[in-house]
């Protein structure tokens, strides 16, 4: 029997992709599950389907992470459903790619909002009631473009704010592991989702592309090793991926939002 059978997990992005693919490994697991995402019908979906799979409780919380309220709601709902938030799982994410020159001026605001102070807002919301426990795990899906130097191109903003999601959670860990609090990182390459499905010419060579397995298996690890260690960091890069030649061509198209 897992011994997070009847725990709570938060999920962000939780309705598609690498969100619930994480989702469904933690129903695996017997955690019960507040899944938030932006459309509320794909979320509901998600969420009667990984239900019916693993009898255990979800709910689904219709969330905007850019949204201070929103975030707030979700938190408010899952301990009112729940009594107790046990793990965060910060997946929500939003990508741009552009030449930095001209980039729209009002990408910078929705990536910020959304890759950066989404992920930190919602982690200040849930972490007093852990550190009067004792006890939680806050896992933060950063990027593996954090691991480039410099950062890949036309990837300048997306990457700055991932790097900086990077540093606060090391100095988090640093500052909540006395209060048995852990805090992992998890790394990821380019990963076949819905996003990149979107993106020009990157899916020509599909063996460049990491399904969500290996994320599945790295929360998986990050929530059941030992209480007396915390995986800091977990970087997970396609063996095939070459650093010289992107995954992404540098001349792209942008997706529609």
């Amino acid at each position: 029997m897992s011994k997070l059978k009847g725990k709570v997990a938060i999920i962000t992005g939780a309705s598609r992709g690498i969100g619930k693919a994480i989702a469904l490994t933690c129903a695996r697991l017997k955690i019960n599950l507040s899944l938030a995402a932006r459309q509320e019908g794909p979320l509901k979906e998600a969420a009667e389907e990984i239900k019916k799979k693993y009898k255990i409780k979800v709910l689904a919380v219709p969330c905007d992470v850019r949204r201070l309220e929103d975030l707030e709601n979700l938190v408010n709902l899952t301990r009112h459903k729940f009594g107790a938030i046990d793990i965060l799982i910060n997946n929500a994410g939003v990508s741009s790619q552009y030449p930095f020159e001209k980039q729209p001026l009002e990408d910078f605001e929705r990536l910020a909002q959304t890759n950066y102070l989404g992920y930190v807002r919602l982690i200040r919301l849930v972490i007093n009631e852990m550190i009067e426990r004792k006890s939680g795990s806050i896992i933060n899906i950063v990027s593996g473009s954090t691991l480039c130097d410099p950062l890949p191109r036309n990837f300048l903003v997306y990457s700055s704010l991932k790097v900086g999601l990077r540093a606060f959670s090391k100095g988090l860990f640093w500052e909540m592991r006395d209060h048995g609090i852990k805090i992992t990182s998890i790394l990821p390459g380019v990963t076949a989702t819905d996003l990149t499905g979107k993106l020009q010419g990157v899916t020509l060579d599909t063996s460049r592309l990491m399904t969500t397995e290996a994320i599945e298996k790295a929360v998986e690890f990050a929530l059941t090793v030992p209480a007396n260690v915390c995986p800091l960091e977990i970087a997970i890069i396609n063996q095939k991926t070459p650093w010289i030649s992107p995954v992404i061509p540098f001349i792209q198209k942008h997706p529609e939002k």
